[in-house]
């Protein structure tokens, strides 16, 4: 089975990191999959972003939290669209076959309601593939599986595990998303964030399930050069 490559938050080699424009090219021109980040303004309403302050993307400042939804649809990215809503993004992807993973980013700032809130939503749209849910939250993990033990759930880790399968298998999750490659080709592991071809070639080798990468168009050409 070949490794599928996620776009990480969209095209962010071409295009600006989580804008809808990103995300409808990459839905356009072969992407496999897709993965985002979503976190919740002041009044609770799921938009996509992956830093929790908004300095660094657009041209404002300030914690996500601390944003109405109004407030934060007037600031901009740097290709001009507003923030996104969850709920377009979710309008761009529905009905296309490709995958979806959606982060919880809830490891700083924790958002009250936030799981089922987006498990709300996502029941609102029709999506070819299940959406794989992924925090680096613990926690968020198991509220998500009290709300729907039938989902697809993915802990991501930024350091070494010292037995992932056991993690994985203890805890029903349905893989592990490190930032390196685990020694361990029998569990589910998709890894973050690779750009650099060297390092892509020896992932590709043990035919990991995923990748997530900031140019998913090379790393889909490397791939399949590799497996056949």
């Amino acid at each position: 089975m070949k490794t599928v490559i996620f776009g990480h938050r969209g095209y962010p080699a071409k295009f600006t990191e989580n804008s809808l424009e990103g995300f409808r090219y990459a839905l356009e021109h072969g992407a496999e999959g897709v993965e985002f980040d979503v976190q919740l303004t002041k009044d609770s309403v799921p938009i996509v972003m992956h830093d929790e302050k908004v300095d660094r993307t657009t041209d404002g400042q300030g914690w996500v939290k601390d944003f109405t939804l109004a407030e934060i649809r007037q600031l901009h990215l740097a290709n001009g669209e507003p923030v996104p809503e969850l709920k377009e993004l979710f309008g761009v992807l529905e009905n296309h076959d490709l995958l979806i993973n959606l982060e919880f980013k809830t490891s700083i700032v924790h958002y009250p309601g936030i799981e089922k809130t987006v498990f709300d939503l996502a029941k609102q749209y029709q999506f070819v593939h299940p959406i794989i849910f992924s925090s680096f939250d613990y926690v968020t993990l198991k509220n998500c599986q009290e709300l729907d033990p039938t989902g697809t759930y993915c802990y991501l880790v930024d350091q070494k595990v010292m037995n992932p399968r056991k993690l994985i298998e203890e805890n029903h999750f349905a893989g592990i998303h490190p930032g390196e490659y685990f020694d361990d080709d029998a569990i589910v592991q998709r890894i973050w964030t690779v750009d650099d071809p060297e390092l892509a070639k020896k992932y590709f080798a043990h035919h990991i399930a995923g990748m997530f990468t900031n140019n998913y168009p090379a790393m889909i050409k490397l791939r399949d050069e590799i497996q056949k």
